[in-house]
């Protein structure tokens, strides 16, 4: 059986840009590049297990399995079980929406707060910055600054591991207290606090309760700010989250 690379080669044209177009925006939107081939896949086929859909997205089939898992845990795709567990994408509609309304939300938020405390005079509450480098890069920045606490919720944990490993690292060696709030079942830094929750699509960062970020699932933009009451309202949003979760 020809890989999606292959078929979509001999096609050229519009479908072949279409497919290379898919794979660089399903990476943006938070997808590593194993999740964004085999959803790829999923669509495009309907149904499989993972090694049909490991040879039609091009991947190494032992990787599949956990790439598929990864798949359901983010809401891309569900397993119907059985032996071998065969896998079906969610409708291209039902992502759209979903996604659609993260990105309107966290943007909602922001505005909301900004226009609420703009009228009593207060400058500059929330600043926003665009440009994936240009987020990582205040990310870290608040993690540097971070003395107690830092908590990070974020579908983009394995690109925020590689980026800040050293880190997050000095800022465990510090005595800060840093928790992850994640999908279940993902890979995280060593000495760093892990909450389980599913269906985390945006990025919310908080340094010491005072300092909060809120960014798009791909992390392209971002708003953040210093006012230790718009954080308070973060606070309690994360509050509510590690409620649901699961610590580990």
């Amino acid at each position: 059986m020809s890989s999606l690379d292959d078929v979509t080669a001999s096609l050229g044209g519009e479908v072949g840009q279409d497919y290379r177009v898919a794979l660089d925006l399903l990476e943006k939107l938070g997808l590593t590049q194993y999740e964004s081939r085999l959803y790829v896949a999923l669509i495009v086929k309907g149904y499989g297990d993972s090694a049909v859909l490991a040879e039609a997205a091009g991947i190494p089939r032992t990787s599949a399995y956990k790439v598929l898992e990864g798949l359901c845990q983010k809401g891309y795709a569900f397993s119907t079980g059985g032996k071998p567990s065969i896998f079906k994408p969610q409708p291209v509609q039902e992502m759209t929406n979903k996604l659609k309304s993260t990105i309107d939300e966290v943007f909602d938020r922001l505005g909301r707060l900004h226009e609420a405390f703009s009228k009593q005079g207060e400058p500059e509450l929330v600043y926003l910055l665009y440009g994936r480098d240009r987020v990582l890069e205040k990310i870290s920045e608040m993690l540097d600054q971070s003395t107690e606490s830092f908590i990070l919720t974020t579908p983009q944990v394995s690109a925020i591991r590689e980026e800040l490993s050293k880190k997050i690292g000095n800022a465990v060696k510090r005595g800060v207290n840093v928790t992850f709030i994640t999908a279940p079942a993902q890979k995280i830094p060593e000495g760093v606090h892990h909450i389980a929750h599913r269906n985390i699509l945006a990025t919310d960062v908080l340094a010491d309760g005072s300092v909060a970020l809120l960014a798009t699932p791909g992390l392209e933009a971002c708003g953040f700010t210093g006012n230790p009451i718009l954080a308070q309202h973060l606070m309690q949003f994360l509050n509510i989250v590690m409620e649901q979760g699961v610590k580990k």
